[in-house]
């Protein structure tokens, strides 16, 4: 049986066949020695806030508040509007212009995963391990899943996939909850209990399998082509573990993504060929736009690779030991949110901060961009609309 490592914010543990104990004494390794260089230590003392003086280059367009904010949530942009989801069920579209409520459901207990959605279907995860399905903002349906999930469901073409812990794939009929195909290929002893990589690409599903990305045929099931991200190197299965992490993102032909602890690459999705990949550790996805691939590592220092090459553009330190969340592009800035609820707009050539605008003062938890507007959502519940300059 493939066990997972389940990663939480209060402790690293690992679980399945074997117990926490053996599994790590059979690797040589301690759960704080591993969780602090994964991670970096709870102990090590944040970055001092820079005195700004220069002009906001950003704006709080609306707010709104929902119920606190307890899983990887993913924040789904289909057509004008913002998807979201609270960890009491609830699950509401906001006009991406004005905030204005255009629907509001309770998918029926607390959620584990989520948000996927196309502007009609919507998707998500309950703690009891079902998949629920809205449709326009009601309940269609639900499917018991056979193993848990945390990465966000993916909704395209009518139909609604889900990516399981141990990385099978899932297709659902939209409209009646049928499944359509479920996809199992051999994989690494080790898996990551994080949000892992699902999109979509032209008629290709893209999923991530251990250290690669695999484009599926959305309708058989099957393999279209495989490409690394990472090359996992160790000498044993702690140290190899290297499985993508999400968000990842699209531009264009190329998708770019994280291998846990291990580098951020790219590959060519028309061709199914990697691009580029550099080593650099880290746990969060990354940002990126037409130009450039942002990302933190584990002690929350940023680089920024041209997405053309992976040549280094920048790196910057300012934020160590901030707990980032994961960067987002919005125009010619970056935007990226810390454990005080603090929102950082950087210049995206020079990766040097601009202005910071507050929230509710809790953990920045999710973020994504729908045109000229970035969607901040908090642990407590917050949700900000930014605009940039």
């Amino acid at each position: 049986m493939k066990r997972a490592l389940l990663i939480s914010l209060l402790a690293a543990s690992l679980a399945g066949c074997s117990t926490l104990s053996s599994t790590v004494g059979s690797v040589g390794s301690s759960v704080g020695s591993l969780w602090n260089s994964w991670f970096g230590s709870d102990k090590a003392k944040p970055a001092a806030l820079e005195t700004l003086s220069g002009p906001a280059t950003g704006r709080v367009a609306w707010s709104a508040k929902g119920d606190d904010i307890n899983f990887a949530l993913s924040i789904a942009t289909p057509g004008d509007r913002f998807v979201v989801a609270s960890s009491d069920g609830t699950v509401r579209a906001l006009a991406a212009a004005d905030g204005r409520e255009l629907w509001r459901t309770q998918a029926g207990g607390k959620l584990l995963a989520g948000i996927g959605s196309d502007g009609r279907f919507s998707a998500v995860v309950n703690r009891d391990n079902e998949l629920v399905v809205l449709d326009a903002g009601r309940v269609a349906w639900k499917k018991a899943l056979p193993t848990p999930v945390v990465a966000a469901p993916l909704v395209a073409g009518e139909r609604v996939f889900a990516l399981t812990l141990d990385r099978q794939v899932l297709a659902f009929d939209a409209l009646d909850g049928r499944k359509i195909w479920e996809l199992r290929r051999p994989g690494e002893p080790l898996t990551l209990a994080k949000a892992g990589v699902l999109l979509a690409y032209k008629d290709t599903l893209v999923v991530g399998q251990g250290p690669r990305l695999a484009g599926v045929d959305p309708l058989k099931g099957s393999l279209r082509w495989e490409a690394s991200v990472a090359t996992p190197r160790g000498t044993n299965e702690v140290e190899r573990l290297a499985d993508l992490v999400g968000p990842a993102v699209r531009q264009g032909e190329v998708i770019c993504a994280r291998a846990f602890q291990s580098s951020v690459g790219c590959v060519n999705a028309e061709r199914g060929s990697a691009l580029w990949n550099r080593v650099v550790g880290g746990t969060n996805g990354i940002g990126a736009d037409d130009q450039i691939v942002v990302a933190g590592d584990a002690s929350d220092r940023l680089s920024a690779w041209r997405l053309a090459n992976g040549d280094l553009a920048w790196s910057a330190d300012q934020f160590q030991h901030r707990k980032l969340s994961e960067p987002v592009v919005l125009g010619k800035q970056i935007l990226i949110g810390d454990y005080e609820g603090q929102v950082h707009l950087l210049d995206r050539d020079s990766g040097k901060t601009r202005s910071r605008l507050a929230t509710d003062g809790s953990k920045v938890v999710a973020i994504a961009v729908l045109g000229d507007t970035a969607l901040v959502a908090t642990k407590r519940g917050g949700l900000f609309a930014i605009k940039g300059e």
